[in-house]
């Protein structure tokens, strides 16, 4: 992450509503996404990661040859998938909408794709024997607890925030995929942004449907965020999920 993304997000989350057209809903009106597996989703040797899910389908042919800026961004960005997913989870205790739980199991299998590739590559589990809401990295660190506190505050907040992480992870991803040139990193950072996408577009309308308010963009630019969320679900390429899978759930 940029450190500007950082700090200007510390300072202050766009929580602005206005008027726009209305999105995409489905036919209660009120989330855009199936119900999927809890977020007590664990995978483990007694539990397996399914096998379209595990590293050896989506990562074949890995090397052990990484430059220290491939390494700092595999090591970041499983952090801020775990952002994401800690906050998703607090937000449904919080708040019981379906669409964080639904999010949070989607940013699960994000964050166990980037496990993977640690793992090939020989790095360390950040967030090993850390519990939710703690990370090493002290800005992600920071930045988790202003939008805990933040989210908390309502149901719209909590929303709005996730729009914005989707929104920082987008631009996180398009600036890590510049830093490599590993083709299975490449090919997972470019799935989680697919998925980072849809989450962006389901955020943005179960706000509109809960509350009548219309998300503002805070870090994408205006016509790169109006591209997404203008757009249809997206579906991974190569055989690989784009909903349920490494980008996340799917709408309706």
């Amino acid at each position: 992450m940029k450190k500007y993304l950082v700090v200007s997000m510390l300072a202050a989350i766009s929580l602005a509503g206005a008027s726009c057209n209305r999105l995409h809903a489905d036919s209660q009106g009120t989330e855009v996404l199936p119900q999927v597996q809890s977020q007590t989703i664990e995978f483990s040797q007694d539990n397996p990661m399914p096998a379209s899910l595990s590293a050896e389908s989506i990562l074949p042919g890995l090397n052990d040859d990484l430059n220290q800026a491939e390494a700092d961004g595999l090591l970041f960005m499983f952090e801020e998938e775990k952002l994401a997913y800690d906050l998703y989870i607090a937000f449904y205790e919080e708040w019981g909408l379906p669409v964080f739980q639904n999010i949070a199991s989607g940013e699960l299998i994000h964050k166990n794709a980037v496990a993977s590739l640690l793992e090939k590559f020989g790095l360390p589990d950040p967030s090993e024997s850390k519990p939710a809401g703690v990370f090493t990295n002290t800005m992600l660190q920071d930045l988790y607890n202003q939008l805990l506190s933040k989210g908390k505050q309502s149901v719209s907040n909590a929303l709005k925030v996730g729009a914005s992480v989707e929104e920082i992870d987008i631009l996180d991803l398009q600036e890590r995929l510049l830093q490599t040139d590993e083709p299975d990193i490449n090919r997972v950072y470019k799935n989680l942004e697919l998925g980072s996408r849809n989450h962006l577009r389901s955020f943005v309308s179960v706000l509109q449907n809960q509350t009548g308010e219309v998300y503002q963009p805070g870090y994408l630019s205006t016509e790169d965020y109006q591209q997404i969320i203008s757009g249809m679900v997206e579906i991974g390429g190569q055989g690989q999920p784009g909903g349920n899978g490494l980008g996340g759930p799917r709408n309706k």
